[in-house]
């Protein structure tokens, strides 16, 4: 395979591996541009259910590459207009990744810091080894922070923990994360990939349609007033309630039988 993103699609769940090999899959211009044509292909794929997002060997993302080439990083210093393009060029990919249809689980081994970390946060739930290392970074390198890292953080932890771990920023561990709500579990890495393989399929099994409304509603509850997100919720409700799926899940309950979802 050539690239620094890898994707394979096997039984409704697509597989993104960021690949930056030899420095510990650090992300640069050029990946997150890969990353991005990524995120648009998968947002238009009907038959993928669940996303895993991965780093290659034993490590998620130490963040930014600073050892890139200059014509490969995102800020590149020749000018606050050029940086600030790139940077916003790259924050969009974020913003689709977090907003993909499809429910995203990142699978967290090794180090997980800075725009990795943000990363990490905007997937919907985040599966970490035992001996996944975490770190806000920013700060200890004299930058404020990118790609929504804060924002993410604050909304899953509330504005006291953000303050620690941005403010204060220091490597914890997966434990650390799980105690503080920042990861859903935390397995040993030997069986990091089939735990969140296993979540994925799990929600490749719902009904496709109801998955990605429920996403929908859990994206729009943090960002507008309840009044609006009613209005939106009925109308995705109701969508549902009319779909064939619905229409099965009855019938299978009443029947006794695993239901048999299409997504129409």
């Amino acid at each position: 395979m050539t690239g620094r993103v890898h994707v394979t699609v096997d039984n409704a769940v697509a597989h993104v591996a960021i690949d930056n090999r030899g420095r510990r899959n650090a992300v640069s211009h050029k990946v997150f541009g890969e990353l991005g044509s990524a995120i648009t292909e998968l947002s238009c794929s009907p038959d993928v259910r669940a996303v895993i997002l991965s780093g290659h060997g034993d490590d998620f993302s130490v963040g930014a590459d600073l050892a890139a080439t200059a014509d490969s990083r995102t800020l590149r210093g020749d000018s606050v207009v050029a940086d600030t393009a790139r940077l916003r060029q790259v924050s969009d990919t974020l913003h689709r990744f977090h907003h993909l249809p499809q429910v995203t689980v990142a699978a967290i081994d090794g180090a997980c810091a800075g725009a990795g970390l943000s990363l990490a946060a905007a997937a919907d739930f985040r599966i970490a080894s035992d001996r996944a290392v975490f770190n806000t970074a920013f700060v200890n390198a004299g930058l404020s922070g990118d790609l929504g890292g804060v924002w993410l953080i604050t909304s899953m932890l509330g504005g006291a923990r953000a303050r620690e771990l941005f403010l204060t920023p220091r490597k914890f561990t997966a434990r650390k994360a799980l105690d503080h709500g920042l990861v859903t579990a935390v397995t040993s890495a030997e069986s990091l990939h089939t735990d969140a393989r296993d979540l994925a399929d799990r929600l490749a099994a719902s009904a496709p349609l109801a998955l990605r409304a429920m996403k929908q509603n859990l994206l729009q509850a943090s960002t507008t007033s309840l009044g609006d997100y009613l209005l939106a919720e009925v109308d995705r409700m109701v969508q549902c309630s009319h779909s064939g799926d619905a229409r099965e899940a009855a019938d299978a309950f009443v029947t006794k039988r695993v239901p048999s979802f299409t997504g129409r």
